[in-house]
């Protein structure tokens, strides 16, 4: 009788190219359980049934609990709930209404109010700033007024985060800010004004549809009137976390954020992602025996509010640079068929990601620059290289956030196949990081990377520029 494995890599069929990633049995029964894995997709719909995940809320820690539920029951050992304080920002009603020369005088508009916008009530002239990059805010004259800004910003520019956007109008004199979202289907986007704390001036969401109304309304010199009711006061918010694998000094870290807005199911961001990080959890822990070093795993709470979690943990895990070998920041991944890897400046992440994705025959997109609006910017602004893993569709997506942090963010939207190839490959991606090492982050290049692609400006206007960087 022949003993020899009929799939050893001696053996494989032609046309077969063996890899390294592939040579191991047990990764491969651990790919195909993956395959009729129901855990990801379980999680998920626990999740997205939740009336809410908005950080520091009671479904927040409802669905911390479902995570960490999930983690043991794939086995992780310390499997636990940290708790850390925060600002809770609570919404209540708001209101948009321009004069106008109809009938009745005024038009009222849909608005969702943005997190920490403090409670207030306001008349001004509408100024559409367009795009709200800084120049057009600048050429503007906003004192007094309520600023119009498109979330979305032109392909040929840098990026410019809705929190850049907020404080250059806010410095420039604005007495209120409106956020028109650029994807049609009436639906007004939020998304956090501040980090963990109560911003200056009262600010809403409009849909794209609002927004084109509010523009032609500024042209014509017309006034509107702008009204938030909101509270923040102090909370309480948690972490998930839990460890496998071999018990060594050195750890990868994967974690993603299981909070989402409270606009809507928040299945896309960020259920898909903590979902697939459960699924690569499952088919790491099914091959522990082959991992080189311990993988810690973490569900972080206030992600979308300003990376609270993410900031609790790295402080719990001090010194971080000394204990943690990599991140890998699960966040958008699962959306999308096309695998996304941010890798933040570390040319030997992206060699490695590229290594797995081309391994296992899988499409990947690079993004080689580093951001700071996600949960390994605490990591990565210590000097750990940080994975970051979202997705796009294959033909390319439209720039922004697309149905996230709208009420069309549900879970409809997702495709457990896509869930399962990204558990995969993120599983592949660890297990390899646990066999590699990676050089760390210099401060002196992460800083002068952001100061290229014109970070600064924008990062000292959301309060978020380093201090030790001044």
């Amino acid at each position: 009788m022949d003993d020899r494995d009929p799939q050893s890599p001696d053996e494989r069929p032609a046309g077969r190219k063996p890899t390294t990633l592939l040579e191991s049995a047990a990764i491969e029964r651990a790919i195909g359980r993956a395959w009729t894995d129901d855990r990801p997709w379980n999680l998920l719909t626990n999740l997205t049934e939740l009336p809410t995940r908005m950080g520091g809320s009671p479904g927040e820690r409802r669905a911390a609990e479902f995570v960490r539920d999930a983690l043991a029951d794939i086995g992780l050992e310390n499997t636990r709930i940290d708790e850390f304080g925060m600002r809770y920002w609570k919404r209540g009603s708001s209101s948009l209404a321009v004069d106008t020369e109809g009938p009745s005088g005024e038009r009222a508009f849909e608005t969702v109010a943005l997190p920490y916008s403090p409670a207030g009530e306001l008349a001004g002239p509408l100024v559409d700033v367009g795009y709200g990059t800084p120049a057009e805010i600048e050429a503007a004259d906003l004192e007094g007024a309520i600023a119009v800004a498109s979330t979305t910003t032109p392909g040929s520019q840098r990026f410019v985060h809705r929190m850049e956007k907020y404080g250059h109008a806010v410095e420039a004199g604005a007495a209120g800010f409106v956020f028109a979202n650029h994807v049609p289907g009436q639906l007004p986007p939020t998304g956090a004004l501040r980090f963990d704390g109560e911003a200056e001036i009262p600010a809403v969401g409009v849909s794209a549809e609002t927004g084109d109304w509010l523009g032609e309304y500024a042209g014509r010199d017309r006034d509107a009137r702008l009204r938030v009711d909101a509270e923040t006061t102090a909370g309480t918010s948690q972490n998930v976390r839990g460890t496998f694998g071999p018990a060594t000094d050195e750890t990868v870290l994967v974690l993603a954020h299981y909070d989402a807005h409270d606009t809507g199911e928040g299945a896309l961001d960020n259920g898909c992602g903590i979902a697939t990080v459960v699924g690569a959890t499952a088919m790491l822990a099914a091959i522990a025996d082959e991992l080189d070093c311990q993988v810690r795993i973490a569900g972080v709470g206030c992600e979308e509010i300003g990376l609270l979690g993410a900031e609790a943990l790295a402080d719990d895990l001090h010194p971080v640079p000394a204990s943690i070998r990599a991140v890998v920041n699960v966040d958008g991944a699962g959306r999308f068929r096309d695998l996304q890897a941010f890798s933040h400046g570390s040319g030997e992440l992206e060699d490695l990601a590229d290594a797995v994705a081309t391994d296992a025959g899988q499409p990947i997109v690079h993004e080689p620059d580093p951001h700071p609006f996600s949960d390994h910017w605490p990591f990565l602004r210590a000097g750990v290289p940080a994975l970051q893993l979202h997705s796009e569709p294959p033909a390319g997506g439209e720039r922004g956030r697309g149905w996230g942090h709208t009420a069309a963010d549900t879970r409809d939207k997702v495709d457990p196949r896509t869930l399962r190839e990204h558990a995969i490959l993120t599983a592949l991606l660890v297990r390899e990081l646990t066999t590699t090492e990676i050089a760390r982050i210099d401060e002196t290049e992460l800083r002068e990377r952001l100061e290229a692609q014109a970070y600064e400006p924008g990062m000292r206007a959301a309060s978020i520029w380093p201090t030790g960087w001044e």
